[in-house]
């Protein structure tokens, strides 16, 4: 009896669990299931996309150079001097001032070369009376030859002397040997100047040169009109097409360096001589390849990364760089014309970011940056 009373209490608080147990896992799994809602609402208000701005890439040429640096010189330059003595009457051009070849830039005063045109021309006309007296006697053999050659010597050394004198008169109005402008002006009314006195300098800035030192290394890469481009600090941004004009043959074995003139076309005469530019001796040229604007580019230890932006995912691709320049490298391989990389926003980012593009930065011309 009293084992038959003890299983029936086993069986009775056997079952009491059982009903406990089915009893809460209905909560538990709702509880459960609950919990993971929660989480995933939690997980997706956590996930922002982050904000850039894109750039879509483009296909252009660029070119592989050698970089140096020199100062600007005037291929056409020239001092002015005058070629009689004088007293300065006038000036009539001042620095800075354009002229052209044979304008007058300033007069002496002239009255004392005006009289000796008078003198010249009146000992001239004096020995022209007297060769037609001789003349008329040397037909009628009234002279002999060698009386009338010396009235005609006589003549002509008059003549030079009027025009020398006259040339002389022409001096006193001294005139630019070429055009441009006028880089100094040293002369002053009322200073009586000599032919060894420096009055002006004329420059012109429309022919520049800058003269480079290349390594000997490069000597066969050059020739004669090989491009270059010219860039200068002070005016950001602009660039002005170049030449090699002329190539020394000799290396100096000091410097291990060969001269190099190169012409510059000085569009809208922004350069002037003395200027410090950079010269970009161009070697070779890629055309038409995929071209990523350097401030795209995350540097990474050694590795060169760019973030693409598909299917708003910010995906991270390392370049294979090609040729470089200082704005921009060209792509190799990796990277199509037309996708939109970042170009603010990419630091810092990783692979396979969410992002959302705010602007859509407009590709610069290719002709626009040359």
């Amino acid at each position: 009896m009293r084992r038959n009373f003890i299983f029936i209490f086993l069986v009775m608080v056997t079952v009491s669990l059982l009903l406990m147990q089915c009893g809460q896992r209905p909560e538990t799994a709702e509880g459960q299931s609950g919990n993971k809602k929660t989480i995933t609402a939690k997980t997706q208000k956590t996930v922002e996309r982050v904000p850039v701005e894109v750039l879509p890439v483009s296909r252009g040429d660029i070119s592989n150079y050698i970089l140096l640096s020199s100062n600007l010189e005037t291929e056409v330059m020239a001092d002015v001097y005058s070629r009689v003595q004088g007293i300065v009457e006038e000036i009539y051009k001042e620095e800075g001032q354009y002229i052209k070849k044979g304008e007058v830039l300033l007069k002496l005063e002239a009255k004392e070369y005006e009289l000796s045109v008078r003198k010249a021309q009146i000992d001239y006309e004096q020995q022209l009376s007297n060769y037609k007296r001789l003349e008329v006697m040397h037909s009628k053999s009234l002279l002999s030859d060698e009386e009338f050659e010396k009235a005609r010597f006589a003549l002509d050394a008059s003549q030079v002397q009027l025009d020398e004198a006259k040339l002389n008169l022409s001096y006193t109005e001294v005139r630019s040997p070429i055009s441009g402008r006028v880089g100094e002006r040293l002369a002053k009314i009322g200073k009586r100047i000599q032919p060894t006195d420096k009055l002006f300098s004329v420059v012109d800035n429309s022919q520049v040169i800058a003269v480079v030192y290349v390594p000997e290394k490069s000597l066969n890469q050059l020739k004669i009109g090989q491009k270059a481009v010219v860039t200068s600090d002070n005016l950001a941004g602009k660039e002005f097409n170049a030449w090699i004009k002329r190539i020394s043959p000799v290396v100096d074995p000091s410097s291990g360096t060969f001269k190099v003139t190169v012409g510059v076309r000085n569009s809208g005469n922004q350069l002037r001589p003395g200027m410090f530019v950079n010269v970009h001796i161009v070697l070779d040229t890629h055309k038409n390849v995929v071209l990523i604007p350097k401030s795209a580019i995350v540097y990474e230890n050694e590795d060169k990364n760019v973030f693409v932006v598909r299917d708003s995912v910010a995906h991270k691709v390392r370049l294979q760089v090609g040729y470089e320049d200082n704005e921009k490298v060209e792509s190799l391989k990796g990277i199509e014309a037309g996708e939109n990389i970042i170009v603010v926003g990419q630091a810092g980012m990783k692979d396979r970011t969410p992002v959302n593009v705010v602007t859509v930065r407009k590709t610069k011309p290719e002709n626009e940056t040359r």
